[in-house]
């Protein structure tokens, strides 16, 4: 195509218009090129004036294709796949933006471009499409990046579906596929790359699959396990600065993806849904009975977990997981839960606030639902294996001796920590009590001496569990606590698949002793003389305070 008989604006320009062919391309620009991996000197080339061109000898001939399908004439040849399946088949995808024609423009042939049709199906009309992958095991399993986001079709272009998962939407200009992880690879217009991770669930979705099956998880990949570096400095760029490009890995552990056919929604929402169709159809929307509204606010969220079970059937883990309706991913980080005392919201920190890392080896995940506090199970164990990544310098027995040292040191951090909460509550219960005894001008101030010599020995038994706090409050160093020497082999044990060290041993027996120690004096204050006490306090009518029972009534 010669640019100076190209119309623009209706007509064709002389050579002393402005700016003339300063933004015009110098058509016939190969743009596009792709090699049949089946077939030896088979290639196809497309180019920015509209045109592709086959040679199936290795470029000795060339046949030229003028027209493809109701693609208008001079688009752009976008992009350009042959099949990774049939040696005839081909993908195109053409690009008419520059003419103001936004649409999507896919096509294939299945006889080397002789002849073409569309699977555009139902992309949206405005959207044009910049580049096109083909799964390397399904055919018909299809990827198209376009102007706003990236699609994909299971049944070879009739129906497409965006792929967001928190992916801005944004033009995808190129499409890749990494065989070895069965990930997809995304080159956006000026917003960096985009992964997607083992896209193979997208492999067995259909309309059948997706009508027929109320809940599924689909095949998991091989996981491998390895103990995560940490970054020094802390964080993902740590001290690097915000110009050091960073990217965040794959969720580390081992990832289940499953399908929900249907939202798990509590009666309330139902209710609301139900009321939403009747209001459409402009009929009344009835007042609930107030048992009904009772029972909406007594209802616990539905909810769903996935169960992890080792190669005999013990529970490993449990997983919460989303309860909406589509595919949903989540990853079990390869530790059993943590034995530290449970608390609501937050998180804890690494080592610390999770349990021993599991042994590698065969283990299953099936998932459950609970709603209205009815618990189905939805799919049963599906097997999956985890396996060390690299050479790993300990041997399986080595590995079960390793996993048996933590666990026993779980226990112990499972009984000190919450030994220690309970002191702590204790030592709250006591300044509420010491208050109101003050506050109380009809009681016997000897009741708070009484207070006070409860709260000095729960401070000797806190002190032996969380160490000495006068000496290190004053910048000098303290003996360390039972907690201390428990939590030393967690944070520097726990995160290696090393064996225990001497020390890390000593410290437990150390411990273990300490704690057996004080523990029976700590249960005498708190669960026996802090009783009495709060019963005295309950008998002269002194306000109530936390930790104490119901007031007795009348008195």
């Amino acid at each position: 195509m010669d640019r100076n008989r190209l119309e623009i604006m209706g007509r064709v320009w002389s050579v002393d218009a402005v700016a003339k062919n300063r933004s015009t391309s110098f058509y016939g620009t190969v743009v596009a090129l792709t090699e049949s991996p089946l077939v030896e000197g088979l290639l196809y080339a497309g180019s920015d004036d509209g045109l592709i061109q086959v040679t199936e000898d290795g470029g000795a001939t060339w046949r030229r294709i003028d027209e493809v399908g109701d693609v208008p004439a001079m688009t752009y040849v976008n992009d350009l796949e042959a099949s990774l399946h049939d040696p005839n088949t081909v993908y195109a995808a053409f690009n008419n933006h520059k003419m103001g024609d936004f649409k999507p423009y896919v096509y294939m042939s299945t006889n080397r471009g002789r002849s073409w049709r569309s699977i555009t199906g139902d992309l949206p009309e405005r959207g044009s499409v910049y580049s096109i992958a083909q799964d390397h095991v399904n055919p018909n399993l299809l990827f198209a990046g376009t102007e706003f986001g990236l699609f994909f079709t299971v049944d070879g272009g009739q129906k497409w579906v965006q792929l967001k998962g928190g992916m801005p939407t944004i033009a995808i200009r190129d499409v890749e596929i990494q065989r070895r992880e069965n990930d997809v690879v995304l080159a956006s217009f000026g917003r960096s790359f985009f992964i997607l991770d083992d896209y193979t669930p997208l492999r067995e979705l259909s309309d059948a699959f997706a009508q027929a099956t109320q809940a599924h998880i689909f095949p998991i990949k091989r996981a491998h396990m390895f103990i995560q570096r940490r970054t020094l400095g802390g964080g993902e760029k740590a001290s690097q600065g915000a110009s050091f490009y960073t990217a965040p890995n794959p969720p580390f552990g081992a990832t289940f993806t499953y399908y929900l056919r249907d939202a798990l929604k509590t009666q309330r929402a139902q209710r609301q849904a139900q009321e939403g169709k009747l209001a459409k159809a402009g009929e009344d929307t009835p007042y609930p009975s107030w048992d009904a509204l009772k029972a909406e606010d007594r209802e616990e969220d539905p909810a769903v977990t996935l169960i992890v079970r080792d190669e005999v059937g013990n529970v490993v883990r449990r997983i919460s997981g989303k309860t909406g309706k589509g595919i949903h991913r989540v990853t079990w980080d390869f530790r059993y839960p943590a034995y530290t005392p449970t608390r609501i919201g937050g998180s804890g920190g690494f080592g610390g606030g999770a349990g021993p890392m599991a042994l590698p080896g065969s283990y299953t995940v099936s998932l459950e639902m609970r709603v209205n506090g009815v618990t189905t199970e939805l799919v049963g164990p599906t097997s999956f294996v985890v396996e060390p990544l690299g050479v790993s310098s300990l041997g399986e027995v080595d590995r079960a001796a390793l996993l048996a040292f933590q666990k026993q040191t779980g226990e112990l951090q499972r009984a000190v920590m919450g030994a220690s909460r309970a002191a702590g509550e204790a030592a709250n219960r006591l300044e509420y009590i010491k208050r109101a005894i003050e506050e109380s001008p009809e009681v016997d101030l000897a009741l708070r001496d009484d207070a006070r010599a409860l709260e000095l020995r729960l401070m000797d038994l806190r002190e032996a569990l969380n160490g000495d706090p006068t000496k290190p409050r004053r910048n000098e160093p303290g003996m360390p606590g039972i907690q201390s020497r428990v939590q030393q082999i967690v944070r520097g044990h726990w995160s290696t698949t090393s064996a225990p060290t001497a020390t890390h041993r000593r410290n437990y027996d150390i411990a273990a002793e300490e704690f057996g120690e004080i523990v029976g004096d700590l249960r005498q204050l708190i669960e026996v003389d802090l009783v009495a006490f709060e019963d005295r306090l309950e008998a002269a009518g002194v306000p109530w305070t936390p930790g104490r029972g119901v007031p007795t009534w009348p008195r």
